[in-house]
């Protein structure tokens, strides 16, 4: 043990002369553990929603998807997709063309999005496990073609025994004449399959109606083309690797994207947003090692006779002054274990029994009934180092001006 630390440490613990020293540590202590506990609970909650949110978008989305990095279509037989598909890491793909299009309920205009899917649908995602209703999964029998609505969109259409709709989309690379849009316009018919699904998501709920590839193909004139290629891999599969070994396959006409990085704009607004509360609430760690300056502060003057003592037994200027930073540091130190601590228990006190409800009367309509949790090691790592670091550099500049003024007037 160093000889500054060694001193450092017996101030700290040691009875002052004036007890508001010892009162004035203890606040700083209690202030900086109070900004720890408040950061380790605030980016935990973010990582609640975040996992929360991607859990919901795996029951629908599939793990990888290929699009075209150009353009928005693309052939299904190319030979980049064909050589993806036998790859020995691909357990299942599935061909998707989705685009916007308008329905024709009752007279009422609505815009959509239709997603047309291939057979291999089943394999590739967890549709199966987010349906509701009485009838059974199927988008096409016969001459028929069924719909699947998301679950808001159902209601919207009354229900899920709409009958039969009018699907509506542009001609390719026409003009919508005003005098006659018919002219202009492709129209098929949608059967309801008295089943809808349910992601707990506005833009798949509210919005999208499953059905048949072809019958999506014939209606906008896009024969043999899609505009993704959505893959599941093997049991035991690294999905990184895979990722990259596919991409190598593909070439640089596509982009293979995990579930992430298809809805990046999503998560990149939530990881923002943690980024501005982390930042917000490292000022207030900052506002609260104030109180440890003033600790430090208030101990130099102290025990002015104890550095005249020191400096006569041989220690060094920048010994003492290391005395002094290094009763700071073991402030924020203290205070930095301690809100980590209580912050933690916290977290799984909230895991464990939903203490902090979204709705507290219990009238809500959430996904969840309390606020999710989740720790990442990484960001208590984070943590645990931002507020040492800032505890360390806000009495640097103080305590080095205070030491060296305290030592020049023993001179």
């Amino acid at each position: 043990m160093s000889f500054p630390f060694y001193i450092a440490r017996r101030y700290l613990f040691s009875k002052k002369q004036h007890n508001v020293i010892n009162l004035i540590s203890g606040i700083s202590v209690v202030g900086v553990a109070l900004a720890t506990l408040a950061m380790v609970c605030v980016m935990s909650g973010f990582n609640g929603f975040q996992d929360l949110i991607g859990n919901l978008f795996t029951a629908f989305d599939p793990q990888l998807e290929l699009v075209p990095t150009q353009g928005k279509v693309m052939a299904e037989d190319d030979p980049s997709l064909v050589a993806v598909r036998r790859n020995s890491k691909v357990a299942a793909a599935t061909n998707s063309y989705e685009d916007n299009a308008l329905i024709l309920f009752k007279g009422r205009p609505l815009v959509i999005t239709l997603k047309g899917v291939d057979d291999n649908f089943t394999k590739t995602s967890e549709i199966k496990n987010i349906l509701y209703g009485q009838g059974q999964y199927s988008l096409h029998r016969g001459n028929l073609n069924y719909g699947i609505p998301g679950y808001n969109l159902a209601l919207q259409m009354g229900g899920l025994n709409f009958g039969t709709l009018q699907i509506c989309v542009p001609k390719k690379g026409e003009q919508i004449n005003l005098a006659n849009p018919i002219e202009n316009i492709n129209v098929d018919d949608l059967t309801a399959s008295g089943i809808c699904f349910q992601v707990h998501q506005q833009k798949y709920d509210d919005n999208l109606m499953l059905c048949s590839l072809p019958f999506v193909q014939g209606l906008y004139n896009q024969e043999g083309c899609i505009t993704k290629l959505e893959l599941k891999l093997k049991d035991g599969v690294d999905e990184q690797v895979a990722k990259k070994e596919l991409q190598q396959l593909a070439g640089p006409r596509f982009r293979v994207l995990d579930r992430y990085e298809q809805h990046e704009e999503t998560f990149n607004v939530m990881q923002i947003e943690k980024l501005f509360a982390f930042a917000f609430l490292t000022f207030i760690v900052l506002v609260a090692c104030f109180n440890i300056i003033g600790s430090v502060s208030m101990l130099i003057i102290d025990k002015t006779k104890d550095i005249s003592t020191l400096r006569h037994l041989g220690a060094t200027n920048k010994q003492i002054v290391h005395i002094f930073l290094f009763e700071g540091w073991l402030i924020s130190f203290m205070g930095a274990i301690i809100g980590i601590v209580l912050g933690l228990i916290l977290c799984l006190l909230q895991q464990q029994f939903g203490l902090l409800k979204l709705e507290p009367t219990g009238g809500g309509n959430f996904i969840v009934d309390a606020y999710p949790i989740s720790v990442h090691v990484l960001d208590i790592v984070i943590i645990f180092f931002t507020v040492i670091i800032v505890g360390f550099l806000s009495v640097w500049y103080p305590v080095n001006y205070l030491s060296r003024k305290s030592m020049d007037s023993q001179a």
